[in-house]
């Protein structure tokens, strides 16, 4: 079965990748609080990895005005549940089959500042993108932490002789602009969820 058939488009749905670490007290909870309610009330749907961090802080900010949130938990992490924030939960078998469903579901990325977790999702995107695995979708980077990380690898596509995929990646500042850039890019999908009997 292809990326491509494995959701069933009635909403659009944005899946944030960002540390489980972050503290409600520290710039990092804050900034993915507020990036979950600009996605909410642009009228998409949260979905992160359920736990806490920058994924309790998005769901929370998300559901604060009034949105939609989805987890994507797994079996691997033992007796952890879903954070208060989240409204549907899924629960996967094993950590590579969280990090498949997260890519999946969603119409778009979003990249926080994070770990080599969160390292892995950004690659693993953007990799299954560039093979052709996965259909082309919009990741945006918020915030300046990755722009090491993805300047660097946007110039070794370049010197590969795959620059057309260093189009896939863009970086914002903050959430507001995040959910704009969103709202132009996702505008095809967001007519067609409109449209009677979609």
């Amino acid at each position: 079965m292809g990326f491509s058939q494995l959701k069933d488009q009635k909403e659009i749905i944005v899946t944030i990748f960002g540390s489980g670490r972050s503290k409600p007290e520290t710039g990092e909870y804050r900034v993915a609080h507020d990036l979950g309610k600009e996605l909410a009330q642009a009228g998409f749907t949260v979905c992160n990895g359920g736990y806490g961090g920058t994924m309790e802080a998005a769901a929370r900010g998300a559901k604060q005005a009034q949105g939609r949130t989805i987890g994507i938990i797994t079996k691997y992490f033992g007796g952890w549940s879903a954070n208060a924030w989240i409204d549907t939960t899924e629960i996967t078998e094993s950590f590579t089959d969280r990090l498949m469903r997260l890519i999946s579901i969603a119409d778009a990325y979003v990249v926080l500042k994070g770990g080599t977790g969160t390292l892995l999702e950004l690659a693993a995107a953007w990799e299954l993108m560039n093979k052709n695995v996965l259909p082309h979708k919009p990741i945006v980077v918020v915030g300046s932490f990755w722009n090491g990380v993805v300047t660097t690898l946007k110039e070794e596509l370049a010197w590969e002789g795959l620059e057309d995929c260093t189009r896939f990646v863009t970086g914002v500042e903050t959430p507001s602009e995040c959910a704009a850039f969103l709202k132009q890019r996702l505008r095809g999908l967001m007519n067609e969820q409109k449209e009677p009997g979609a």
